[in-house]
């Protein structure tokens, strides 16, 4: 289990001296809470029929998981069959779409595909579908799975910090999104940056880092997504690895970064419409706020006897098969009153503080988002950003507090190895819809996986051609070389990514191990990535030893604290909470704390004009006209997302779980009304991020439609030799 940490004996003052505790699970004492005679069918499904209220404490084991040490127990839902389909049809069928989509773009609306519009999207995406990309690049297979994982632990808190701590370095990057439009709007990479202000040697450090960046995001995709392929079609898992990145290769290669955002617009909307179908049929058709609220709490105060009574062969403890840690059944330890229905869980802050610190890493260090920041008009970065975060903090909440919560209150026999792997919504759905839902959660995972996966292959791809390539193979490429290159980029990382993703499962790393670690080995660039363009003052030498020093007090920090809280260094005791929640902290703490010494010490005083000459490979104006960079119009933008960005991040991470402290353990109408607000939210940011990018874009479709019935001459193409 990605969370665990040691079993101890309780201690003398707990309720029973012989009872066992795990770092989530507890057992109490409360003589009320029953196993109970089995029940109809209904009941045993964890349904219930009209008027009457299901609830776990007097339910036993439903019937068709009675005697199984595990939900899918080897067993998948789905055929090996529809697996391939799912893994090679979508990707094909994906291919096929952009495809067509860039073709007809090219032809009714005389766009021209040159190496610039390849990586940059002709730089004018307009606010509804940048933050349609944002989201569905930053809805990894771990937003799905992970987000479910950490509610299976620790409960309510988990999903809140997920979103939370995940949402605010979208909404913070907004800032750079518009600075980067006054200081740098004719760039292509982050690392451009880096090299015209500090020089080749930081250049190279934060191209490492860059790629480390998308190397680790990218690996989390195929684990999350090899797993649960595995688990609900049984295609193998290595297999999986080497297969989900072809359908993200084809497109991708294709159509370049317009024909990402095309398909990752479609891939965000059926997330969604999943989405909102899931929340829908847990809290308003199946069950209700106040059924999942008895469950929970009942599951909460099961003695280890019930539990053991539960998870058996017959229904007695004495053919049990549990373990004290296996099963998500007691109470949750270091959460008031051991309730899953509590803000007040330190297992939960923890988890929190790791998400926050690891997840600005992956925002401020992948290229993919400073690619979405270059490709937006000036008058959408800030605000699609913004948006984007916004939208996107629903998937995580939303999902987790229904799939991840509901699996617990139903008493699922998920156990903590799958719950690990990300299994626990896929697990919840099958068990709510039976195959369909094993069909909807492989359709969902395998959205996230290659919207995701095709911004970072495109990241990847102008990392190597504008900051390798050109910068130090070929200073004199041409913009058909580098177009070359761009392709051959993609379908390389591609490849590579499937044969890490093997590697990395035959090591015993799963998707929550990764997700955990990630802030040791890439959260030290953050700070100086920050400062490249937000302080004038910062100098070379600090951000170089600031990302380096960083990572390795980080990583010196992660097995010191693993080797004094359990005597040994492993695999699995590397991916508990307390060393990577250390690991984390110093890595953002002591770069912010080295570069700040040596800037201060020395002083750089940049005047950010080299940033403003950085040259491009065509003269494609296409996204650069004057009337949007004014200097007043972009100091209004960057005191709008300044102000929004910053209120909203405060608002998420300091005052709603302060506010929520004193509920403590969630009354029913509390309970509700935060049920409440994941619903409205989540079909509030359905609505909005479906239509907005099709308001938006009406112009351009009607031109496509009207083109395709012959209505209307494709207007004409600018050639590429024109335009140089």
């Amino acid at each position: 289990m990605s969370c665990a940490t040691r079993w101890s004996s309780r201690s003398p003052a707990s309720p029973s001296s012989d009872e066992h505790r795990h770092p989530q699970l507890f057992f109490g004492s409360r003589a009320d809470i029953k196993l109970g005679p089995r029940r109809s069918e209904d009941l045993h499904r964890g349904r219930s029929r009209p008027g009457q209220r299901t609830s776990i404490a007097d339910m036993a084991m439903p019937l068709e998981y009675m005697g199984k040490e595990s939900f899918f127990g080897g067993t998948p839902p789905l055929p090996q069959a529809a697996g391939y389909a799912i893994v090679l049809g979508f990707g094909a069928f994906f291919s096929v779409f952009t495809t067509i989509m860039v073709y007809l773009d090219k032809t009714a609306n005389g766009t021209v595909i040159t190496s610039e519009f390849f990586n940059t999207a002709g730089r004018n995406v307009k606010t509804g579908l940048t933050a349609s990309v944002i989201v569905s690049q930053w809805t990894w297979a771990a937003t799905l799975l992970q987000s479910s994982n950490v509610a299976w632990n620790y409960g309510v808190s988990g999903p809140f910090w997920y979103a939370s701590g995940a949402t605010i370095q979208v909404l913070l990057f907004g800032i750079l999104a518009i600075e980067l439009k006054r200081r740098a709007r004719t760039c292509h990479t982050v690392c451009e940056l880096v090299y015209v202000r500090w020089g080749k040697a930081a250049h190279l450090t934060f191209i490492f880092f860059c790629l480390l960046a998308n190397v680790i995001v990218t690996s989390m995709l195929l684990l999350g997504g090899a797993a649960t392929v595995n688990a609900l079609t049984g295609v193998d898992t290595d297999l999986a690895s080497f297969l989900i990145p072809w359908g993200v290769i084809l497109y991708t290669a294709a159509g370049g970064l317009k024909a990402t955002f095309m398909a990752s617009y479609l891939h965000t909307a059926i997330i969604f419409l999943v989405l909102v179908v899931c929340v829908y049929t847990v809290y308003v058709k199946e069950y209700s706020s106040n059924i999942i609220y008895d469950n929970l709490q009942a599951i909460a105060g099961m003695t280890e006897t019930d539990c053991k009574a539960r998870f058996s062969t017959d229904g007695s403890a004495s053919s049990t098969f549990f373990e004290a840690g296996t099963y998500s059944c007691g109470g949750v330890l270091d959460n008031n009153d051991g309730s899953y229905l509590t803000m007040l869980s330190l297992g939960g802050l923890k988890f929190g503080i790791i998400n926050i610190v690891g997840n600005f890493g992956t925002v401020f260090v992948d290229q993919s988002y400073w690619q979405s920041a270059i490709a937006a008009k000036p008058a959408s970065a800030h605000k699609g950003y913004l948006l984007g975060g916004l939208v996107w903090f629903t998937i995580p909440f939303a999902l987790a507090t229904s799939l991840g919560l509901a699996g617990v209150a139903l008493g699922l026999p998920i156990t903590a190895s799958e719950a690990g792997s990300g299994l626990v919504p896929p697990a919840t759905a099958v068990h709510l819809f039976g195959d369909f839902g094993a069909v909807m959660m492989a359709t969902m995972l395998f959205m996230a996986i290659t919207s995701t996966g095709s911004a970072e292959g495109i990241a990847v791809s102008s990392l190597i051609c504008y900051d390798v390539y050109r910068r130090y193979i070929n200073p004199s490429a041409t913009g058909d070389q580098i177009l070359k290159i761009s392709r051959v980029v993609i379908v390389v990382f591609g490849l590579a990514m499937g044969a890490l993703g093997v590697a990395l499962n035959h090591m015993g790393l799963n998707l929550g191990w990764v997700y955990q670690f990630m802030g040791n080995a890439i959260g030290s660039a953050v700070v100086p990535l920050w400062n490249v363009l937000m302080w004038k003052d910062a100098n070379a030498t600090g951000a170089i030893v600031a990302a380096w020093g960083g990572m390795i007090l980080a990583l010196a920090t992660w097995l010191i604290i693993c080797q004094a809280e359990f005597g040994e260094i492993t695999v699995d005791n590397l991916g508990t909470l307390n060393p990577n929640l250390g690991g984390n902290i110093v890595a953002l703490a002591s770069s912010a704390l080295i570069h700040a010494g040596f800037s201060f010490a020395s002083p750089q005083n940049y005047d950010f004009e080299s940033m403003g000459q950085i040259e491009m490979m065509e003269n494609d104006q296409s996204g650069l006209d004057e009337a949007d960079y004014t200097p007043e119009f972009l100091a209004e933008a960057k005191a709008w997302i300044t102000k929004y960005g910053w209120g909203f991040t405060i608002l998420m991470v300091i005052v709603w779980p302060v506010l929520s402290l004193p509920a403590g353990v969630f009354t029913k109408d509390y309970w509700a009304f935060w049920v409440f607000i994941s619903i409205a939210w989540a079909f509030i940011a359905t609505i909005t991020i479906i239509a907005l990018p099709i308001y938006e874009s009406r112009d351009a479709i009607l031109g496509v439609l009207m083109f395709m019935v012959g209505k209307k001459k494709a207007e004409p193409a600018k050639s590429e030799e024109a335009a140089i």
